[in-house]
């Protein structure tokens, strides 16, 4: 048996990545957790490949007791890059890319700019700690100038914009993971994953639902899922198109 199998027999029937002080239930799993599925793109900036290499940005979360209990983002300016993520009670993490669409890119690269994050050294922490939410950390790198910044609640707008939005890309890339990983391995997990996205989407939890129109429309026509999350997979798509 492959390792990708080991790791795709063992996932959770649905997910839901932690949002605000809620930490999801924990299940153990095992194998190896390395994945190269490009995940379904709507659309990228258009910079220059120098400018793209020119600056790199980063997310990090880290809450231990929390189903997802370590996401790290990295990207260009072009918004490609990759979500690491690593389970409760795993050691090893998933590897996924990650291709922000046009509009989530525009929201992220705007609050990069409003903070002058590089020019800054302002602190981004709260005087109120809420360490059980977890530890975020932003950075940044232009040449030789970096930095990274740490809290765990702020009352910056801006900051707290761009941690809601990089907390979007994550829950959307482990979302579109868990959902192939259905497909190929245990599809009778699809009319579940299906409520989840339902929920992000009323939630306004997903980075642009609309990279999710072509991952719904395969598995509105594929068989080897039960007939309740195929139809529920087109009442998401035109629910998405509106």
């Amino acid at each position: 048996m492959s390792k990708r199998k080991s790791l795709k027999q063992g996932l959770p029937a649905a997910l839901m990545v932690f949002s605000a002080a809620i930490s999801i239930y924990a299940q153990d799993q095992g194998g190896a957790k390395h994945n190269s599925r490009p995940q379904q793109v709507a659309g990228s900036t258009a910079t220059s490949a120098d400018t793209a290499g020119a600056v790199k940005y980063s997310y990090e979360f880290s809450q231990p007791k929390f189903y997802i209990k370590h996401i790290v983002i990295e990207h260009d300016a072009n918004g490609r890059g990759t979500v690491t993520f690593e389970r409760l009670n795993e050691d090893t993490p998933v590897v996924e890319p990650l291709a922000l669409s046009t509009e989530a890119l525009e929201r992220i690269t705007g609050s990069w700019q409003a903070l002058r994050f590089l020019e800054s050294d302002t602190d981004y922490q709260a005087n109120k700690q809420f360490p059980h939410l977890g530890t975020m950390r932003i950075g940044m790198q232009r040449g030789e100038q970096k930095r990274v910044a740490e809290f765990n609640w702020t009352n910056n707008s801006d900051a707290s914009a761009l941690v809601n939005e990089y907390r979007k890309a994550a829950d959307q890339a482990i979302l579109i993971f868990d959902i192939s990983v259905a497909r190929e391995n245990q599809p009778l997990n699809a009319p579940k994953l299906m409520e989840t996205m339902e929920s992000l989407l009323k939630r306004d939890a997903l980075s642009d639902p609309r990279q999710l129109l072509k991952l719904l429309q395969d598995l509105s026509t594929d068989e080897h899922v039960p007939l309740i999350a195929r139809n529920h997979a087109l009442r998401l798509i035109k629910k998405i198109q509106k």
